[in-house]
């Protein structure tokens, strides 16, 4: 008898907390406003009720077309599948409702959503002809940047290359016009007649006079002019070392710079160890060495013993520059003979 009496308890617990539940969340979910009227028409067109209810609602019961045109935007929206609390007002139903039966209706329906379908179908064929405008416009502007870039950058290299042919040109006719002045004085300690000698000082490579080589320095010093200038000091102030030694510098600074031109994200190519044994033996121990590297953007790491490379101070137009000095350097036999250092007693 008590389990009986504890069992029809429980049960009548469980049906009032499911009542109150079922009031919470009539509560939470405020009910809709639709209109009835265009509310049935479209369930004879095929559509669910619970959609539309809520095309309704979202389309301020203002027509048919609109709502048909909020399910078409909303077709993939599963949440709109959930029949939501209706509430009929008749202040919004429709003065004259239809009289159409089920197949006109049904028909009716398919033709707006024909209708609307195809008028998305136009809008859609617009925005994309409007994508394809902007992908072409900004293809064109990528492509003159891109022209202007390499237009600068065979103008740079026409311009190394010019200079490169000027100054080698030059010490040929600057080695040419020592070995004349050789042949000269040999002659005369020999005693040999010099009556050559008004010939020889009408050669052609005669306006060379030694006096009129010194090039004058321009007021404002590129870097690209700086890292020329380094390099044919370190071939000057080693010109007694074998020429073997200094090509290596030349070759091991455009491994390294190549290196960093060609891989500029990998950090083991940017940071060098000063106290490396083969640093040092190659570059280190030649102060103009660590001077064309800082010239290329290297910096020593302050309290440490690294020369590093920063993504923000490396620029690919200086590297490409000092790529292009130093396979001169290594391969052109004249290079360093002539410049405003050499020239001063």
């Amino acid at each position: 008898y008590h389990s009986c009496i504890g069992f029809n308890h429980q049960y009548r617990v469980q049906q009032l907390s499911e009542i109150f539940s079922n009031m919470s969340d009539e509560t939470e979910n405020a009910a809709i406003e639709v209109n009835h009227g265009l509310l049935k028409e479209l369930e004879d067109m095929g559509f669910s009720m619970a959609r539309a209810a809520w095309a309704l609602h979202h389309s301020g019961n203002s027509s048919l077309e609109a709502a048909v045109n909020w399910i078409i935007d909303h077709e993939n929206d599963s949440q709109f599948e959930k029949m939501p609390l209706v509430e009929f007002n008749i202040e919004i139903e429709s003065p004259n409702p239809s009289d159409d039966t089920a197949e006109t209706s049904h028909a009716r329906g398919k033709e707006l959503l024909e209708q609307a379908r195809k008028l998305r179908e136009e809008q859609e064929t617009i925005r994309e002809r409007e994508r394809e405008k902007e992908r072409i416009r900004a293809g064109k502007e990528m492509m003159e940047t891109k022209r202007i870039a390499e237009e600068t950058e065979r103008k740079r290299n026409i311009a190394l290359t010019k200079a490169e042919k000027d100054e080698e040109k030059k010490a040929r006719e600057k080695i040419m016009l020592k070995v004349n002045a050789d042949k000269l004085e040999r002659k005369r300690r020999l005693g040999l007649p010099t009556e050559t000698e008004s010939a020889s000082t009408s050669n052609p490579v005669s306006p060379l006079d030694p006096k009129r080589i010194v090039m004058s320095s321009p007021s404002v010093v590129s870097k690209a002019e700086e890292m020329r200038e380094c390099l044919r000091s370190l071939r000057r102030n080693h010109k007694d070392e074998d020429p073997r030694i200094t090509r290596r510098v030349f070759e091991t600074l455009l491994t390294i710079v190549r290196n960093v031109a060609k891989k500029p994200d990998e950090e083991r190519y940017r940071r060098t160890r000063l106290t490396n044994r083969l640093f040092h033996e190659r570059i280190g121990r030649y102060k103009e060495g660590i001077e064309f590297m800082e010239l290329c953007g290297f910096k020593r790491e302050e309290g440490s013993e690294f020369l590093s490379l920063s993504k923000r101070d490396s620029d690919i137009n200086r590297l490409r520059d000092a790529a292009f000095l130093l396979n001169s350097a290594s391969t052109n036999p004249f290079f360093g003979l002539l410049s405003t250092e050499a020239e001063r007693p």
